[in-house]
């Protein structure tokens, strides 16, 4: 919630700088972090308020806060008070990860959790990790007026999407104006004063602050799972597909389970666990494919395969549809045409996977994501009809773009045009 309110005010400082391409005047926008970060923080305290501790007692819940850790594998400790349970459900989540860098635990570093402490506007911001969180506070900072500098390790940036979509994402924020520096191995940090250093390969770079966006770890420290008996590691505790530790009573849940760490999963997750903790019949609750978005301007979405998993399932039948979003009448209207609709299909019609880069790309990827899940084909997109004019008519196209191929091609094909032949 704070990185997405962030990046709505990062946009609309962008669009004040290029309201000219609108026929209305441009400004540079005067930007109070301050204040920006107020607001983040009262956005944060009205979604908070629908699970507060008052929310829930309310509701019938018990709520303890404090540092809480297991004495048995049926007695915890949390603050002043002891609990017993016939049942148990960690979710616990995880922490921002800090690389092992030289001098990292001696600067001002920031992380995710932190962020939102800053109250003026860094001149020059270092952004360590082109992952999502990276790359979306890279452009948000940018757009609100810090000279940025994005360091990643890697050959590109949002390694676990399509090429193209992590390409089409460096281009923007390159335009933007991120300085983006690839395979750059940050070798040491330390701070003069304000002044924060960065050693990369004999270079050094100075910012006023320093984002450590280099993943996150299942936080289980100070839980004592020993005296539980849970077996756990450093990627987190270990669970069958039904969400069930080696104690059969102890269920697990989320980010502390290590694999995807998605809000939308830890919930379904945390779902199903209980499901599975009370109802005899317990189903699968760890998916070998989750659908995801990173908010960055475009978005990018993506569920399913990607083109590399779908080549090496199916061979030369994955096949793949590339939708400019260019050919989109709302997305012209809006001046957002940078993006695609990237499917991969099967001749049987089956949809593998889809990946979306456009501006409203985590709306648009969840009819993929069902049509997945419910084994739909492309056919069932195609025939759809779709609100006009909207972002989700460029699955429509592209759907309808696929059949129609499909349509004219092999034995269809032939009998489809001969007897257009016969209708003249």
């Amino acid at each position: 919630m704070p990185s997405k309110s962030l990046l709505k005010a990062a946009k609309i400082a962008h669009q004040m700088r290029n309201a000219h391409r609108f026929g209305i005047a441009s400004a540079e926008p005067e930007v109070d972090l301050k204040a920006v970060m107020a607001r983040v923080k009262r956005v944060v305290e009205e979604v908070y308020q629908a699970e507060s501790p008052e929310t829930l007692r309310a509701s019938g819940i018990d709520v303890y806060l404090g540092p809480t850790r297991f004495l048995d594998s049926h007695t915890i400790e949390t603050g002043d008070d002891t609990l017993t349970g016939r049942r148990f459900l960690i979710a616990t989540g995880a922490r921002p990860s800090v690389p092992p860098i030289s001098g990292i635990d001696d600067v001002d570093s920031l992380t995710y959790e932190t962020l939102r402490d800053l109250e003026e506007l860094p001149r020059s911001f270092i952004v360590i990790g082109g992952g999502p969180i990276g790359c979306e506070m890279a452009q948000a900072f940018c757009r609100l007026g810090s000279h940025v500098t994005l360091l990643e390790a890697g050959p590109r940036i949002l390694p676990q999407d399509e090429p193209e979509a992590s390409d089409l994402i460096a281009s923007c924020l390159i335009t933007d104006g991120v300085d983006l520096r690839l395979g750059a191995m940050v070798q040491r940090v330390w701070q003069n004063g304000d002044t924060i250093h960065v050693g990369i390969e004999g270079r050094t770079l100075e910012g006023d602050a320093l984002l450590v966006a280099a993943g996150r770890r299942p936080a289980l420290e100070d839980l004592w799972l020993d005296k539980a008996g849970v077996v756990y590691g450093l990627h987190g505790i270990e669970v069958n597909t039904r969400l069930r530790t080696n104690r059969r009573h102890i269920y697990a849940a989320g980010d502390c389970v290590g694999g995807y760490q998605f809000t939308h999963y830890a919930a379904w997750q945390g779902f199903m666990a209980v499901r599975n903790a009370f109802l005899p019949s317990g189903q699968s609750a760890v998916l070998d494919q989750v659908l995801w978005a990173t908010f960055t301007d475009p978005e990018l979405a993506h569920t399913g395969l990607t083109e590399a998993q779908a080549q090496s399932k199916f061979g030369q039948e994955a096949v793949v549809c590339n939708w400019p979003l260019d050919q989109v009448d709302r997305a012209l209207t809006e001046g957002d045409a940078i993006g695609f609709v990237k499917l991969i299909h099967r001749p049987n019609g089956t949809i593998p996977g889809a990946t979306i880069a456009a501006t409203r790309a985590g709306e648009m990827i969840q009819e993929w994501s069902l049509a997945i899940d419910l084994g739909l084909k492309i056919g069932a997109l195609a025939n759809s009809i779709h609100v006009y004019p909207t972002y989700a008519t460029a699955s429509m196209q592209a759907a309808a773009h696929i059949k129609i191929q499909q349509l004219l091609t092999g034995t269809s094909g032939r009998v489809i045009r001969g007897m257009a032949r016969l209708a003249r």
